[in-house]
């Protein structure tokens, strides 16, 4: 059967002690989990030890996991059982590594795949990969700040009326958009300041393709116009967004935990709770100016094409 393994780590300001208490403990782990940020009502029940826990949510799946074996402030192991939508099985480790007021946190996971499921390997480890990363980045806040500073809501179904727009495109990998989106935003906020008597104070990113084996994004970065303008620099472009029906998540925090939102979506979009409009390509709406907040307070709201 094809073999799955994935594996990820990030540099955490705390001690071993800490972080092995946190991560033996399941009671812990909706404050962090990647996939509970998604559906806070999930139900969740633990043995009287928290070494044990079972989810059901019918947004996320359900399980169950058990810690296997302990080596005090080095390496956890479990036993990860996936129950819906299907059935699987997974040896799941954390290893911990302390250098000065550093502990080097290590995520791994192996499973397989029925055999005739063998093309969905590649795609697999990169999903479970991003999965894995931002947990990672979740942990890191749970421990170092005491909360994740990651938060979701739910809007709902809601009518997006379209705009006009000028923009700057640009492909990015997914470690470098946020430093060439801000590049790019950079322009536009030149160009708006120069152009008030046009623009609609809108300002938002196009997502026209995501290549998530590669980890790249083709994107335009925008500012909503009333009309174009007669004269654009070389780098620029004009567009227009169709009025649509569109699904809306709202994200709070760091744009580093953005991928939270669009984790959220792609869920409640396979749960059905929402139709998917394949012809809409996904926006960024920028509820305040990325260019002149702190990112810890940066509100972003995701557009996803609903029918």
């Amino acid at each position: 059967m094809p073999t799955i393994t994935v594996s990820k780590n990030i540099s955490i300001t705390s001690t071993t002690s800490r972080i092995f208490e946190v991560l033996s403990n399941f009671k812990h782990w909706p404050a962090w989990s990647p996939w509970l940020i998604a559906d806070p009502e999930a139900k969740l029940t633990y043995s009287d030890n928290a070494k044990y826990y079972h989810w059901q949510s019918t947004r996320v799946g359900s399980g169950e996991m058990e810690i296997t074996r302990e080596d005090l402030n080095h390496q956890i192991d479990y036993n990860l059982t996936f129950l819906s939508p299907w059935k699987s099985k997974a040896k799941v480790t954390f290893t911990l590594s302390q250098e000065g007021d550093q502990t080097y946190v290590t995520w791994t996971m192996k499973s397989s795949l029925p055999f005739f499921m063998f093309w969905m390997k590649g795609m697999m480890e990169v999903y479970i990969g991003l999965d894995f990363e931002r947990g990672l980045k979740l942990l890191k806040d749970y421990l170092e700040f005491g909360k994740v500073q990651s938060t979701l809501s739910l809007e709902g179904t809601k009518a997006f009326e379209g705009t006009k727009y000028v923009g700057v495109s640009s492909t990015a990998s997914f470690t470098d958009v946020s430093m060439t989106m801000r590049h790019d935003f950079g322009k536009i906020a030149e160009f708006a300041q120069q152009n008030l008597n046009i623009t609609n104070g809108l300002m938002f990113s196009i997502y026209h393709k995501m290549d998530i084996k590669n980890k790249r994004f083709v994107y335009t970065a925008c500012v909503g116009v009333h009309n174009f303008p007669t004269k654009l620099p070389s780098d620029f472009t004009t567009g227009e967004i169709a009025p649509s029906s569109v699904f809306v998540v709202r994200h709070t925090g760091p744009y580093h935990h953005l991928g939270n939102a669009w984790s959220a979506g792609s869920m409640i979009e396979r749960n059905k709770e929402f139709k998917k409009n394949k012809k809409f390509d996904p926006l960024e709406i920028y509820v305040n100016n990325p260019m002149e907040v702190d990112e810890k307070d940066l509100i972003t709201d995701i557009y996803f094409g609903a029918k």
